[in-house]
C-alpha cells in the first residue's frame, strides 16, 4: 500500500519550513527524489536521504556531498527539520513512522514540489496519462536551446542536463505533472499542458471519468490569467475541459480547427518533417531527429508552451529539430549481431502501440520487441488492449510482470505467460532474464531492431548482451 499525499499547500509548508535548516528524503533515489534533493541543496538547505540501494542517482547526490543511507536506523533523522517522502513507500517505513513520533513535518514529494515551484513566473506543467517525460525533454532542449534559462524537472534523464533536472534562471520552470494519486493537483502551474488521457492507474482511478475530473481540476489550477495546451485530438482531453474557464490553446493532427497543427507531414528514415502552423500561419518548420507519429503531437504542445512564453519561432524549429531524445525514452543502446538496439520505458498499451509502430518504419528487416509488463492491476486491467498493441512487432520475448509496490496482489492470476499465450506464435515468454538475453545472442542479426521496453528491472538484461557502440 502507498503512502497517500499531504495537501499543505505551498504557504503552509512556507510557514513549517520557516526555521528549517536540514530537510530529509526518503526514497532519494528515485528520478524526481534525486533531483528535488538537488535543487534544495542547491538552495542552501542541509539535505540528507535514504534508499533501499545504491544507484547512479544516489551515487550523483553523495559526490555533491549529500549524505546517502540505505539502511533504516531511526537516528538518522536526528538534527533534520522535516521530511520529504515519496509515495511509493508503505505507512509502516520505519523512517516515516519515526519522524511522526519525533513531531518531524512529513511532506510528500507532489507537495513539496508545488511549494519549490511558486517562485517562477512561468510554470509550465506537462501532463498526460503517456509522453510526458518526452515532451518535457523536448521543452527543456528547446528553452535551453533558446537560451531561456528555465529551471527543469522531468522524469527522463537528459545528457545535455546531465540527469533529470537543470537549476536554471526563475522566469521559466518546466516539470513533468505525474497524475497517479492526484499528484498534479499539488502542483501551481501557469500552463498545464494536457497531452492525452485514457485509462491507467487502475489500483488509484476507478474510471476514465474520474481521471477526466483530475485533468479538469489540474487544468483550473492555472487560473485566471493562466492557460491550458491541450491536445483536441483527444476526445477524452476536450470532455475534461468541457468547463474550462481559462484561456485554452489547442493542438492537434487530425483536428485541423486547432491553434497549432502540422502540415506538409512526411517521414525520412522513419523520422517525421512537417510544418507547424499557428492558427493557420506558418510558425515554423521541423525535421525530427526522433521516430513515430506521436513525438509529432509533442512537438505541437512544445511549440505552443514555448510560443507562449515568448520563445520566437525560429528557436522553436531549431530546437525540436536538434532534439536528440531522452534516456530510456527510445534510446539507441549499441549493436548486437550488427542488430540495433534500443531502450525505452513504454510500459502502457498506447506507448508500445506508438513505439512500435514508429519502429516499423524504419526500414528495418525484423523488429524484436523485449516487453517487462509493470504491476498487475495495470496488466489485468488493460490486457485486451497489450494484446493488439505487439502488432507491428515481427516477435516479442516476455519477461515476468514487475510488481512496482512489494506488497501488490494479483488476484486475477494474470501473468506475462498468458499474454503470451493470447498473442500467439510470434510471443514467447520467460522465466528468466538471462533466457531472453540467450535468445537474443542467438537469433538476432544485421538488419534487425530491438526495442528493450518496460519501467522497471528490465534495464538488467543490458549486462547479459555482448553490445557494441
Amino acid at each position: 500500500m502507498s503512502t497517500p499525499n499531504t495537501h499543505f499547500g505551498a504557504a503552509e509548508i512556507g510557514r513549517m519550513l520557516a526555521e528549517v535548516k536540514q530537510i530529509y528524503f526518503i526514497g532519494v533515489g528515485g528520478i524526481h527524489m534525486s533531483s528535488l534533493a538537488h535543487i534544495t541543496h542547491v538552495r542552501g538547505f542541509g539535505v540528507g536521504g535514504y534508499d533501499r540501494s545504491p544507484s547512479a542517482l544516489t551515487r550523483r547526490l553523495a559526490e555533491e556531498g549529500i549524505p546517502i543511507r540505505y539502511t533504516l536506523e531511526p537516528e538518522q533523522l536526528e538534527g533534520y527539520g522535516a521530511v520529504v517522502y515519496t509515495v511509493a513507500i508503505a505507512p509502516d517505513n520505519p523512517l516515516y513512522v519515526k519522524a511522526g513520533e519525533m513531531g518531524i513535518p512529513r511532506i510528500s514529494r507532489a507537495d513539496y514540489l508545488g511549494y519549490i515551484m511558486e517562485a517562477y513566473e512561468n510554470r509550465v506543467g506537462i501532463s498526460g496519462m503517456h509522453g510526458k517525460s518526452t515532451c518535457t525533454s523536448m521543452c527543456a532542449h528547446t528553452f535551453l536551446a533558446a537560451g531561456a534559462n528555465p529551471t527543469v524537472l522531468s522524469g527522463a534523464e537528459m545528457e545535455e542536463m546531465g540527469g533529470a533536472y537543470h537549476v536554471g534562471g526563475e522566469k521559466h520552470f518546466l516539470f513533468e505533472a505525474c497524475e497517479y494519486m492526484d499528484s498534479f493537483l499539488d502542483f501551481y502551474p501557469t500552463i498545464a499542458v494536457i497531452l492525452n488521457i485514457e485509462m491507467d492507474h487502475p489500483d488509484y482511478f476507478t474510471s476514465l471519468e474520474q481521471i477526466r475530473t483530475s485533468y479538469a481540476a489540474f487544468a483550473a489550477k492555472t487560473g485566471s490569467e493562466g492557460c491550458a495546451i491541450a491536445n483536441f485530438d483527444d476526445a477524452n482531453v476536450r470532455a475534461a475541459l468541457e468547463y474550462y474557464n481559462g484561456e485554452l490553446i489547442t493542438f492537434g493532427m487530425t483536428n485541423k480547427s486547432a491553434d497549432y497543427t502540422a502540415e506538409n507531414v512526411r517521414y525520412v528514415g522513419g523520422k517525421p518533417e512537417f510544418d507547424i502552423l499557428c492558427r493557420g500561419s506558418f510558425l515554423c518548420h521541423v525535421a525530427l531527429t526522433v521516430p513515430g507519429a506521436h513525438n509529432i503531437l509533442n512537438s505541437l504542445a512544445c511549440a505552443a508552451a514555448a510560443h507562449r512564453c515568448g520563445i520566437t519561432p525560429e528557436d522553436i524549429g531549431r530546437g525540436l529539430s536538434t532534439f536528440r531524445g531522452a534516456k530510456r525514452r527510445m534510446e539507441f543502446k549499441g549493436r548486437l549481431n550488427g542488430a540495433d538496439v534500443f531502450d525505452d520505458y513504454g510500459h502502457h498499451p498506447t506507448e508500445v502501440r506508438a513505439t512500435l509502430e514508429g519502429l516499423s518504419r524504419m526500414g528495418y528487416d525484423r523488429v524484436w520487441c523485449v516487453f517487462q509488463p509493470h504491476t498487475y492491476s495495470r496488466t489485468a486491467e488493460l490486457f485486451e488492449d497489450f494484446v493488439t498493441a505487439f502488432d507491428s512487432a515481427d516477435r516479442i520475448l516476455f519477461a515476468d510482470i514487475y510488481t512496482a509496490r512489494g506488497d501488490e496482489v494479483n488476484p486475477t492470476q494474470v501473468s506475462s505467460e498468458l499474454l503470451s499465450n493470447r498473442i500467439g506464435e510470434k510471443a514467447d515468454y520467460y522465466r528468466d532474464l538471462s533466457d531472453i538475453a540467450a535468445e537474443l545472442r542467438e537469433n538476432v542479426y544485421g538488419g534487425d531492431a530491438v526495442v528493450i521496453m518496460g519501467a522497471g528491472d528490465i534495464y538488467r538484461l543490458y549486462d547479459m548482451l555482448p553490445l557494441e557502440v
